[in-house]
């Protein structure tokens, strides 16, 4: 692909999870509760704003995140949350899978809603792990279309509750490789949700489906830097061009980081960095990082040369 503009990416949109500590703590657990998820990379970085932090690469059910130990500045809250679908047609003992994940979640975590029948769904919960990450584990409809394991679910509320729709169709319009899925409207006497804002919608971008949502209940929270979406770029032309789309906040442009116009954290990176972050020697990835904290929107062509030098 040459450029953003003449073709998609391929590359998924990865959830980025800010810890203090527990970047790699918090990793081996997830790896432990969920199947098909395993680590594949973990690398510190030196001489930081944070000091030495840890940087991890993992799955959980197949579905790719990042988690960084870079100090108390940020908390993970449940703006962005994490759909688990449980599908019967693909796993035969779907019902005793999303209880055993629900019991290991729930060690020393927050039930944000019990799991029980509700009429979405057979079985559903929402919680809140020890971590702060919150899940919400749904048993799916097996005669319905096929789900992906894990959706990134973005809760609108507070000033944002109501742009919803806004949303999906900005970043629809946004991301070339883009598709709408489902919307369902909020009906009367639902109140304090306003009738014809989104209950639910759920959209494709990158390959990544996503989900949304307005809530107009009182929640002590809303988008921050905790949870962020990582967008690996191939071209510096990609990367000029989610940066000029995305970023809205200027002074929220550091490293790489930007914020959209309703709060959302995204890092537009390039696709090499983090090859050279997982194969570099430690001063490879010593000069490397020391060249892009020196950078707002990342330079691919300098990122190399750091990478390159003798």
């Amino acid at each position: 692909m040459s450029d953003a503009k003449n073709g998609p990416l391929i590359h998924p949109i990865i959830p980025h999870l800010w810890f203090d500590k527990e970047a790699k703590e918090a990793a081996e657990f997830y790896c432990s509760v969920f199947p098909d998820s395993q680590i594949t990379s973990a690398v510190t970085l030196r001489d930081t704003p944070s000091g030495d932090p840890d940087l991890v690469s993992f799955t959980v059910w197949g579905h790719s995140f990042m988690s960084i130990s870079a100090g108390p500045y940020f908390k993970i809250n449940p703006s962005i949350s994490f759909i688990v679908n449980f599908d019967p047609s693909r796993e035969e003992n779907a019902k005793e899978m999303i209880d055993e994940v629900w019991s290991k979640l729930s060690e020393n975590g927050t039930v944000l809603m019990p799991i029980d029948k509700y009429p979405f769904s057979e079985r559903y919960g929402w919680i809140q792990d020890k971590y702060g990450v919150s899940w919400q584990l749904m048993l799916t409809n097996p005669a319905g279309e096929p789900r992906p394991t894990i959706i990134p679910s973005l809760m609108f509320v507070g000033e944002n509750c109501g742009k919803t729709e806004e949303a999906r169709e900005f970043y629809l319009s946004v991301f070339r490789n883009a598709k709408p899925g489902s919307l369902l409207r909020y009906g009367p006497g639902l109140e304090p949700d306003k009738e014809g804002t989104v209950m639910f919608t759920d959209f494709m971008l990158e390959n990544t489906w996503f989900a949304a949502m307005d809530s107009a209940h009182e929640h002590q929270f809303g988008f921050n830097e905790a949870v962020s979406l990582l967008v690996n770029c191939e071209t510096q032309e990609d990367i000029d061009y989610y940066w000029d789309k995305l970023s809205a906040v200027p002074e929220a442009e550091q490293c790489g980081w930007l914020k959209d116009r309703f709060g959302v954290s995204w890092q537009i990176s390039p696709a090499a960095l983090d090859e050279m972050m997982a194969k570099g020697t430690p001063e490879q990835r010593n000069r490397v990082t020391q060249a892009f904290l020196k950078m707002k929107k990342f330079n691919l062509a300098e990122l190399r040369q750091a990478f390159q030098e003798e």
